[in-house]
């Protein structure tokens, strides 16, 4: 049974309650969070199992397949079921495995927690934009949806610091009680606030020219290869950073850079979007990509100056963030009548870089340095610009 019905423009939506949205809201951040806070806490866990710290990256590995395998199958089923009953079950299965990974005896059953994270977060964060945005009224849709994916972010530069300092004083299993917790009780109010069903507006008004001709899927798999590139690019960065400055007994200066790093990323993430709507969501991206491979291999250059330091990772996490919004209205742009499915296919692709970031990103750093990491980093940002400026080419033969 399908949970929501197509209408006409002429339906009304219900109203987005701001409780409401401040509910998805914390949501976001609780579950970027649990995925942000994991990178700046692998020394400690490597110490508590006695395992290298490259090794540990593995977590995030497991976190992130798990995801991307789950991802089209989450959004399946909850676009044809209950999507509040799918969001509840998420958020209880979330709370399961962050106990299971506070509690973990052994690496290996840490690893399998971490793997049922991730599927959890896989139905939990495109099920909560699905229901905001059937709700949301159809000219204030997308401003709304990004104050929900906001709490993502804000995950960085808040979330994941307060993790650490948690984690210094009283370990870092704490940090995953706290959030077992916290997802547990948030499933409570979701199981109410959404019980409404919603009757969205339909995605063109009655007589809107039908654009014949759609992308096919190769398309669609080229379009969101893109931003695998871009993950791996800046993931690579982002998750052994704490390590490679533990490493260089820079260890008290983690989490202040986090909190610069996150707030470059909040800040670009919304100067991506307006520009995207002003400039052109193609224009933008291919932009940022070429400034993303920039400044990644700056912050290489001035690594070793934690002030230079601070100042490059702020630019590069303004730059390198602003990419996802925009990249997300291009593929709407491409594929209208298809956008569920390929945003959930965009998000998989994501999570397809992070973990080959997790996973390269480790033996780079054990081979090499983490300096020589960022260089590849920027290479890696080379090429997706590159196909972003080809795309463009394409949509301006076919306009």
């Amino acid at each position: 049974m399908h949970s929501a019905r197509v209408e006409s423009a002429g339906d009304t939506v219900p109203g987005l309650s701001a409780g409401r949205v401040a509910l998805a809201w914390l949501t976001q951040f609780l579950v970027g969070t649990d995925l942000f806070v994991v990178a700046p806490l692998l020394p400690d866990i490597a110490t508590s199992f006695d395992v290298s710290a490259t090794d540990t990256g593995l977590l995030i590995t497991a976190f992130s397949i798990a995801y991307v395998v789950a991802s089209p199958f989450a959004g399946w089923i909850s676009d044809r079921w209950d999507r509040a009953g799918v969001l509840v079950g998420a958020l209880v299965l979330f709370s399961v495995a962050n106990a299971g990974t506070a509690l973990a005896p052994g690496f290996a059953l840490l690893l399998v927690s971490r793997v049922v994270a991730g599927i959890a977060a896989a139905a939990t964060g495109p099920t909560v934009y699905a229901l905001v945005s059937t709700r949301a009224r159809p000219q204030a849709r997308a401003q709304v949806l990004a104050v929900v994916g906001s709490g993502l972010l804000t995950a960085l530069w808040v979330g994941a610091p307060a993790g650490l300092l948690l984690g210094r004083y009283v370990g870092w299993q704490a940090v995953f009680v706290i959030l077992a917790a916290g997802t547990f009780l948030l499933a409570f109010p979701h199981a109410l606030v959404w019980r409404a069903r919603p009757v969205p507006a339909a995605a063109s008004p009655p007589g809107a020219p039908q654009r014949a001709g759609r992308p096919g899927t190769g398309v669609a798999v080229s379009a969101v290869a893109v931003t695998t590139l871009w993950a791996f690019s800046v993931y690579s960065l982002y998750t052994f950073l704490a390590i490679a400055l533990h490493s260089d007994g820079r260890a008290t200066a983690v989490t202040w850079l986090l909190v610069v790093y996150g707030i470059g990323a909040v800040v670009g993430g919304q100067v991506g979007g307006r520009f995207a709507d002003r400039a052109g969501a193609v224009r933008v991206t291919r932009s940022v990509l070429a400034l993303t491979a920039v400044l990644e291999a700056v912050v290489a250059l001035v690594y070793p100056v934690t002030w230079a330091l601070a100042c490059a990772l702020g630019l590069f996490a303004l730059a390198a963030y602003a990419f996802f919004p925009a990249q997300q209205r291009h593929l709407v742009d491409m594929f209208p009548e298809r956008a569920t499915a390929v945003l959930s296919w965009n998000n998989s692709a994501l999570f397809v870089g992070l973990s080959l970031a997790g996973a390269v990103g480790g033996q780079i750093v054990h081979a090499l340095d983490y300096q020589a990491l960022l260089y590849i980093g920027a290479a890696v940002a080379v090429p997706a610009c590159l196909i972003a400026r080809g795309r463009a080419r394409d949509r301006e033969v076919q306009s």
